[in-house]
């Protein structure tokens, strides 16, 4: 039964795995962004929500309708006036852009906030949990972790195949140029992408914030877990990254049961082996 828990277990975390890696998927298939700042911005996702929920006195869930939105507007004005300015045929400008905000995000919040751990206290429903018989139970905020997951990817998986919006990522990413004659604004459909992304992203924040402590300097980390499910679930696949997600999630589980020692090198041996047997990912995005 133990085994069985750390399988559970593994699977609700990979929900969280899956809100880590959604954003950077979504991005790298529209505009092959890799964004190095993705880990920093899901922590200030949580600091924001920690200053919500100070300032007004509500909960970390009920912060949400707040910090999603702020954060889909930081990412669009990120993406219009900065990012932008770096893209083009050469991957390096982009990737020494987002270093450099990244390195400012962690210094700004170290500067505000000092480098003293935060948590974010969700009530009851931290410590609710429902039983599944022999001996077993699943946490309520895990699965609620695990089925906003499911309906964000969902969700960014109708948007892409069922709307003009995902028309216009869709057609920007085959050829910017062609979508350009078309009359589409690239700079403006980069920019929707990218507020898209960072509203997953607060999603993200906001259960990283309440599941574990957190402080300036946790992003690099988040950024490596949400690569390494976007690699083992594939690249540009949404549903790909949830199950890299889980697997991931699951492999630490699995190993944090062998050994505490071994939960995150678990993680990271998984991710090299479907590196180098299926450097696609398991489950690539196919194209029409």
């Amino acid at each position: 039964m133990e085994w069985i828990n750390a399988i559970i277990q593994g699977v609700l975390l990979g929900g969280l795995y899956g809100l880590f890696a959604a954003g950077l998927s979504l991005i790298f298939g529209v505009m092959r962004l890799v964004n190095i700042a993705h880990g920093d911005l899901i922590v200030l996702a949580a600091y924001l929500a920690l200053v919500v929920t100070q300032a007004l006195g509500i909960g970390p869930l009920p912060s949400l309708l707040l910090v999603v939105p702020l954060m889909a507007g930081i990412g669009y004005g990120l993406q219009r006036l900065l990012l932008n300015r770096a893209l083009g045929d050469d991957l390096l400008p982009p990737l020494l852009v987002t270093f450099g905000l990244s390195v400012i995000i962690q210094n700004g919040l170290l500067e505000v906030f000092s480098a003293d751990s935060q948590r974010l206290q969700a009530g009851a429903i931290e410590v609710a949990a429902l039983p599944l018989g022999g001996g077993l139970a699943v946490g309520v905020l895990p699965l609620l972790q695990f089925g906003v997951a499911v309906a964000a990817i969902a969700g960014l998986q109708l948007l892409s195949w069922r709307t003009p919006l995902g028309r216009a990522f869709r057609a920007t990413a085959d050829d910017p140029e062609v979508a350009r004659l078309m009359g589409l604004d690239n700079r403006h459909v980069f920019a929707l992408a990218m507020a898209l992304s960072l509203a997953v992203v607060a999603l993200a924040g906001v259960f990283l914030a309440v599941r574990t402590n957190f402080d300036p300097a946790i992003g690099p980390a988040r950024l490596i877990f949400g690569f390494e499910a976007v690699i083992i679930g594939g690249l540009g696949s949404l549903w790909g990254t949830l199950a890299g997600g889980v697997l991931l999630g699951v492999a630490q589980s699995i190993g944090a049961q062998v050994d505490p020692g071994w939960q995150i090198l678990a993680g990271h041996l998984l991710f090299l082996l479907v590196l180098a047997v299926r450097p696609e990912g398991l489950f690539p995005r196919l194209r029409g």
